[in-house]
């Protein structure tokens, strides 16, 4: 259903930066690039992420209570991209770990410009 999730920055050099080495630790990728926008997926056809200058031109801004969640396929993951997020500055909102019973694992942060992602899985 999602084809892809786009995230306002301030500053697109930086995000970019930041997003190229995060989304590298699930063999994510730049699949598109313009001015003022940047999208990364993990496959052709996958879901994307994308980071972008405000079209109005005004600042970007935070949504309060709005997440991106990135889903994986192992807790390993989960743990290296949040390992990956914190070492490029990233705020820890969550260290990954399991979330109740029902076998989801995932942990949360905020990147350079506030938006808040986790990464989780399903482990069976």
């Amino acid at each position: 259903m999602i084809g892809y999730v786009t995230l306002g920055t301030n500053d697109l050099e930086r995000a970019a930066q930041f997003y190229d080495a995060v989304l590298a630790t699930i063999n994510g990728a730049r699949m598109m690039e313009e001015d003022g926008f940047i999208a990364w997926t993990t496959s052709p056809g996958a879901p994307g992420l994308a980071a972008s200058k405000p079209f109005d031109g005004k600042t970007a801004t935070v949504g309060n209570g709005t997440m991106v969640a990135l889903q994986v396929d192992s807790s390993d993951k989960v743990d290296q991209l949040h390992e990956k997020a914190m070492e490029m500055g990233a705020e820890d909102e969550g260290a990954p770990g399991p979330r109740g019973d029902s076998g989801f694992y995932a942990g949360y942060f905020r990147d350079l410009d506030g938006n808040k992602l986790n990464a989780f899985c399903i482990i069976e």
